[in-house]
């Protein structure tokens, strides 16, 4: 929704439904389910008065509820002071981090007193909560203007719990577009999904770091710090239970136990002690005991009120029913009135109505219409699980014989065969409690439903993938889920299938002696850790695939070579994504020459190998500067590709359709305008064919996972056909082409805009430019004004990789703009970008962004600068060229040597070797001059320059 000026007012009026609104910030919502996402400004929680004493200590785990904020924060004063220094350093303007810990570490206090500390220092505090649940928090209309604030804090609790794409979603919030400090904070459990969404973070050039929240360690100073903890937690709830000498109450002498690193486990056994002393019985000593007796204090609480119906009490459930709806509310989290009453009526409970009523006066919703609010904190309802079904061993606690049960029908599918919408809350709880350490017995359970139907577990999503993966299930379980994963891959889903795969790769490996089974397990790990972002991993578990079927082949070549041939291939493509361009490049070409003796003597078999392998070493020739010999490589792989899809087109036409594409790309840069323009017409033609099929086949080999059509690839090829056809003066062609592009580009958007915003800006300059130079200047004009829009949304979010876009957008605006005014043309400009980066590339002191702010390099954050010089160094062929053709020089005169390409030559200009320095943690100026002497006052170094050579 667009900001709203000084006058203007939202209402929010619903009359039936949810209903909405945000001033400031985009809203992203499902036709079908309402928002992706809900963004509210940070309100501190309640906190509750002297009044509402009786009705917590009715029911003890109410005082553990982080919302209300009855323990006093304490401690963590290390975790304060770093995460205020990242909130108030220097670096980008944009940086996000992911801070995680297990459940019961503290993160969701911590996060809040940081969210009140920092709305105090004047920053604009706005919480990112998960909107694709059956029930959704009655916000109204949210301001969410900047308008005075020092920054933004964005705080998204459970970000391992959404989807990636959900995320990306958010991260494209013009909120977040604002000229301002601005920093997410991610709350998670699992570390698993974060090096996914920090690509996705880092490709618009957020700043990024993780924080791991450490546990209080048994060493004899942490001991005093737990001590500490305890007590302040036992002075708070002593005050709710007016008692007055809380001190008579010493701290256990089990704190130092590993259970009580955790400081909810903490709070937990001083709330015990507290509620035990004023009952006058004895706490337990132990995490189960614990949680255990916190359960009996919560049906004693049914119990109770359930009797008093004698006395008049509207209240008719007895406690055996409660908590039955108590476990269903943990297994669904809060739901609408209608879902709820389906669920306790597939559980065969009667009169759900009251039931949930009941449940309602026992725990309030926090948002108004809905039910089956859950038990809090999480980690105890996690244990009402466990203790509720059989084969624990806690004593004082019996089973629920209803529990398996009920368990199996929440999680069933419906008539229809689709998953209930809980799934993912309900595997997440059950594998939380079946974790390491906790609840074994919970593992036999999951086993259980899981052997029923394991496409559970991936219809579940990442986050219980991942919760799934650390548990010790069952050989035959895993295997019976991973049967049910996507071959190719899922965005949605690869960060979960990574750490699930890695776990099942451990069991495999373990299960087998053979070497080349074991060098298999690896490639197959490596394609998994790079579709989850983890490019390291990858190129690690590749290289041991590698080495292996290395040994393997030289004993036994005829055996092998074919299997070594293919992962180097795989080695190929992962050493390039991990920025090993040279490594790339060796196994590509090693690749090329193992798979041309296969296939002399063995065409059918091994020619889709030897394609593949010749399109990555097109690729790697192609990085090394090296176009003739890019292509011939590229066209050879064309050629095997076109005979392989004329008989199996499913398989090979996508490999056919990169190869054309890369034909095109590699032909125009060496001026072979007709034959760039014929592969184009063809990888166009392939591609929208394949984008309009089903999907990739899902019983070809593994060498082709990694080649995928889909609309992004028609809407790039679409451009570059553009590109080709206007050079061909092929003009109207061009232009439908473009326009086909950026309708496309839109529906990309409208889905995911970080991941394509970019794509759609590049297709409307494009298409700018040639409506301008087709004489259709209105139109050019509103089109380039959208493009210098959606640059300035990109450059402020990342500023290294967008602001010569914008640049060239806004001078392509102007250009528009003056042409339709009348406004001559101006001959003798006194600053062109071409000056401008001579004199920038000329200096070692500042870097100058997009929006024309200087940045001292000295004074920029080392990861920025290496952005920044990335950025150069990959756009140095096009920047050199810019140079040469703008200024009207020879490369002789801007300090090319002979034979050095663009980036080395950029490599040595002082910008570029300062902002290196800048990257490693050095100074910019090494105190030294390109001649080798000091840099000192009195001392002339006016005509020293990079590459000097002293006698």
């Amino acid at each position: 929704m667009s900001d709203a000026g000084p006058g203007t007012r939202q209402v929010v009026r619903v009359d039936n439904g949810f209903g909405y609104g945000v001033v400031g910030a985009d809203l992203h919502v499902f036709p079908d389910r309402g928002p992706v996402y809900l963004l509210s400004e940070y309100c501190p929680p309640s906190v509750p008065t002297d009044q509402d004493t009786a009705w917590f200590t009715a029911q003890p785990s109410r005082l553990l509820n982080a919302r209300f904020r009855i323990v006093d924060f304490t401690g963590r004063d290390r975790e304060q002071a770093e995460l205020a220094a990242w909130r108030d350093g220097g670096g980008p303007r944009t940086a996000a981090t992911w801070l995680h810990g297990p459940g019961g570490q503290g993160k969701t206090r911590l996060a809040d007193q940081f969210a009140a500390d920092s709305a105090a220092a004047g920053w604009k505090v706005v919480t990112a909560t998960h909107g694709s649940g059956a029930i959704q928090p009655h916000l109204g209309s949210q301001d969410l203007r900047l308008d005075g604030a020092a920054g933004l804090l964005l705080i998204i609790d459970y970000a391992d719990r959404w989807p990636l794409s959900h995320l990306t979603w958010l991260f494209s919030n013009k909120l977040l577009d604002r000229p301002l400090p601005t920093r997410l904070l991610l709350l998670a459990r699992s570390v698993t999904p974060w090096p996914a969404v920090r690509a996705a973070l880092e490709d618009a050039a957020v700043g990024t770091g993780d924080h791991a929240l450490r546990p209080l360690t048994d060493r004899a100073g942490e001991l005093g710090e737990r001590q500490a903890m305890f007590t302040v937690a036992r002075d708070c709830f002593a005050a709710r239970y007016g008692l007055v000498d809380p001190s008579v109450i010493d701290p256990p002498d089990y704190l130092d136990r590993p259970d009580f690193g955790l400081i909810l486990a903490l709070h937990m056994a001083a709330l015990v002690a507290v509620d035990a002393h004023t009952r006058g019985s004895s706490a337990p000593s132990d995490m189960a005991g614990l949680s255990a007796y916190l359960l009996g204090r919560e049906r004693r609480h049914w119990t109770q009120l359930y009797e008093n119906r004698l006395e008049g009490l509207d209240f008719e459930t007895p406690p055996g029913a409660m908590s039955q709806v108590v476990f269903t509310a943990t297994l669904t989290g809060a739901v609408a009135h209608s879902e709820g009453t389906a669920l306790l009526s597939r559980l065969d409970l009667e009169r759900p109505g009251r039931l949930l009523a009941d449940h309602t006066a026992c725990y309030p919703p926090q948002e108004p219409g809905a039910v089956l609010e859950p038990l809090y904190p999480d980690r105890l309802a996690e244990d009402f699980l466990a203790l509720s079904l059989p084969g624990h061993e806690a004593t004082g606690y019996p089973t629920l014989p209803w529990a398996v049960d009920a368990t199996g029908r929440l999680i069933a599918r419906d008539a229809q065969g689709s998953p209930p919408a809980h799934l993912a809350r309900a595997l997440t709880f059950l594998a939380s409690a079946a974790a390491p350490h906790r609840w074994p017995h919970t593992v036999r359970h999951l086993e259980s439903l899981l052997r029923a139907d394991p496409a559970l577990a991936v219809a579940a999503g990442s986050a219980a993938l991942t919760a799934l993966a650390s548990l010790d299930l069952d050989t035959a379980v895993l295997e019976a889920v991973a049967a049910h994963i996507p071959r190719h891959g899922q965005v949605d889903l690869d960060a979960g299938v990574a750490a699930f795969t890695q776990r099942l790769t451990g069991h495999r490996l373990a299960a087998t002696d053979d070497p080349a089974e074991h060098a298999r397990l690896y490639q197959d790990l490596g394609f998994r850790m790079l579709r989850a972002g983890h490019r390291e991993e990858a190129l690690a578990a590749t290289e041991k695939a590698v080495g292996i079927f290395r040994r393997l082949a030289a004993a036994a070549p005829t055996t092998y070579e074919p299997a070594l041939a293919a992962a180097l291939a795989d080695l190929s493509e992962r050493a390039l994504q991990a920025d090993r361009k040279e490594a790339s490049r060796r196994a590509a070409k090693e690749a090329v020459g193992i798979f041309e003796r296969l296939a002399a003597a063995d065409p059918t078999t091994y020619e889709p190998g030897l394609a593949l392998s010749l399109s990555h070493l097109g690729q790697g020739m192609s990085e090394a500067r090296k176009p003739e010999e890019a292509l011939a490589a590229t066209q050879r792989a064309m050629g095997i590709f076109q005979r392989l899809a004329a008989t199996a087109p499913a398989l090979y036409e996508p490999g056919l359709a990169m190869a054309l594409a890369n034909t095109a790309v590699y032909s125009w840069k060496l001026r072979r305008w007709t034959e760039a323009l014929t592969a184009a017409e063809r990888a166009v033609e392939i591609t929208r064919r394949l984008v309009a099929a089903a999907g990739p086949a899902m019983d070809g080999p593994d060498l082709t996972r990694s080649i995928a059509m889909d609309e992004a690839g028609l809407a790039t090829a679409l451009t570059n056909l553009a590109t080709y056809r206007w050079g061909a003066r092929h003009r109207d062609g061009a232009l439908s082409a473009l326009r086909e592009a950026v309708e496309i580009g839109r529906r990309l958007v409208a889905v995911n805009p970080a991941a394509h915003e970019p794509l759609l800006a590049t297709i409307l300059a494009s298409l700018g430019t040639c409506l301008a130079q087709s004489g259709q200047g209105k139109e050019a004009l509103a089109v380039t004004g959208e493009v210098v829009e959606i640059y300035r949304r990109l450059a402020a979010r990342g500023p290294s990789e967008f602001e010569e876009p914008l640049r060239e957008a806004c001078e392509a605006h102007e250009a528009v703009r003056d042409r339709l005014s009348g406004v001559p043309k101006e001959n003798d400009r006194t600053w062109t970008l071409e000056e401008h980066y001579v004199t920038l590339l000329n200096q070692d002191e500042v870097w100058q962004d997009a929006q024309d702010r200087r940045h001292r390099l000295d004074d920029m954050d080392a990861q920025y600068c290496g952005n920044v010089l990335r950025f150069l160094l990959r756009r140095a062929d096009v920047l050199f060229e810019k140079l040469a053709d703008g200024l009207g020089t020879s490369p002789e005169s801007l300090g090319r040597w002979e034979g050095e390409d663009a980036e080395t030559w950029l490599a040595r200009q002082p910008l570029a070797v300062a902002l290196r320095r800048r990257s490693e943690g050095k100074p910019a100026r090494s105190g030294l001059c390109y001649c080798g002497y000091g840099i000192q006052p009195g001392w002339q170094h006016d005509h020293c320059y990079p590459g000097i050579i002293v006698d």
